[in-house]
């Protein structure tokens, strides 16, 4: 076995690979070729890339169909933005930001102070969005709701978080936040930290991506795997697989906690237009036509269909959401595993017609489970016989 081939089968390497290559496109050939503005923009793709890794954890290895994901995307880009807002209004010296005194809001909202900390916001962002999600978790996976009354809940609750804050004229209303003038202390008018802005979100998705990966990896990916596949199989194990979605589902909504609040600088603006149940369904579609069932298909789905949306809708604005829509349904339809699956498909395709290999032998019919569900089931069932026998 030659040098190369041992390290193309050393998955801890082909990793690293794959990260150093990220980071290279990320942090030194897209500055060098984009220009700020498109840098800019794709900065705020990958912003949707981080929401996509949770969506692909929760929904691709756990079967949860999230329709809800803009409900934690706002909670992270509210609270960022009220900082934000309140920042700018210590700068300059007022007691309230500019659009309350346009509004008429003479005094700070109470749930507006503890914002006012750095700190606390950035507390907030990180464990506000998980809680309620581990709240919400707890109330519906204890009770076994799933499948399509999961899906319906969840889209109801990002429905219902938008409809709340456009008749909050204290954070907004329609139009939400907007006019930031500074991050942190850095003005956002200044292309470096712009660009600043963009290094940021690229290493915070790399370190998303790295944490499901591990996630993936571990004992607890293949429990999750096999709830999927067999709920009642690993419940009679002795496992609750109320809990093991909840932590699945509680990764997803920090994921897209922290997404939210990195969006806001990034952007520019959050509204209830950004976090309702049109943008849920976006992040749904994209970790979709990726490859919901493997690591890099939801990441490069979600930039790749937020940047076709961009492009396209210059050009056929009103024939845009048609074409969206007709590609969900064919990947949906008739490539589940995205288009991810295409390499596979591939190299399957090519064995079969490949000359010397003897007639093509017909592929068994598809197991109800998974080979990783498989695995852990006759694990735990062995463990089972032994403590009986014992």
């Amino acid at each position: 076995m030659t040098v190369i081939q041992r390290l193309s089968g050393n998955s801890s390497l082909k990793a690293l690979g794959g990260f150093a290559i990220a980071a290279v496109v990320l942090f030194v050939l897209a500055p060098a070729v984009l220009s700020d503005f498109r840098l800019s923009l794709l900065a705020k793709f990958l912003c949707f890339a981080i929401v996509a890794v949770g969506i692909g954890l929760a929904w691709g290895r756990g079967g949860m169909l999230t329709l809800g994901q803009g409900v934690f995307f706002g909670i992270g880009a509210y609270i960022m933005a009220m900082h934000m807002q309140m920042a700018d209004a210590a700068k300059a010296h007022e007691d309230v930001p500019e659009f309350m005194v346009i509004a008429g809001v003479p005094e700070l909202p109470s749930y507006w102070q503890p914002f006012a900390s750095a700190p606390v916001a950035i507390l907030g962002i990180l464990v506000l969005p998980a809680a309620i999600a581990a709240v919400l978790g707890f109330g519906v996976f204890k009770r076994r709701v799933k499948g399509a009354y999961f899906a319906i809940l969840s889209q109801a609750l990002a429905a219902a978080l938008a409809i709340l804050l456009t008749g909050q004229q204290t954070i907004g209303g329609f139009t939400g936040l907007s006019d930031f003038r500074s991050f942190f202390g850095f003005r956002l008018d200044d292309p470096v930290n712009r660009r600043m802005l963009f290094f940021i979100a690229a290493a915070t998705l790399l370190i998303v991506v790295a944490v499901a990966r591990q996630l993936m990896r571990s004992r607890y990916g293949e429990l999750l795997v096999a709830v999927r596949d067999q709920e009642e199989r690993v419940r009679f194990l002795g496992y609750d697989p109320a809990n093991i979605k909840i932590v699945a589902y509680v990764v997803a909504a920090f994921f897209a906690g922290i997404a939210g609040a990195l969006f806001t600088p990034i952007v520019g603006i959050i509204s209830p237009a950004d976090i309702g149940v049109v943008p849920s369904i976006a992040f749904l579609i994209g970790v979709a036509i990726g490859g919901r069932t493997t690591l890099l298909g939801p990441v490069l789905g979600a930039v790749g269909v937020a940047w076709a949306q961009t492009t396209f809708s210059e050009n056929f604005p009103s024939a845009w959401t048609y074409f969206q829509g007709a590609l969900f349904i064919v990947v949906v339809g008739f490539i589940p595993a995205g288009l991810a699956g295409f390499g596979p498909m591939a190299r399957q395709l090519l064995e079969r017609v490949r000359p010397g290999k003897g007639a093509p032998v017909e592929a068994p019919a598809a197991p109800v489970e998974s080979a990783e569900t498989t695995e852990v089931v006759e694990e735990q069932s062995a463990e089972v016989e032994e403590k009986v026998e014992a």
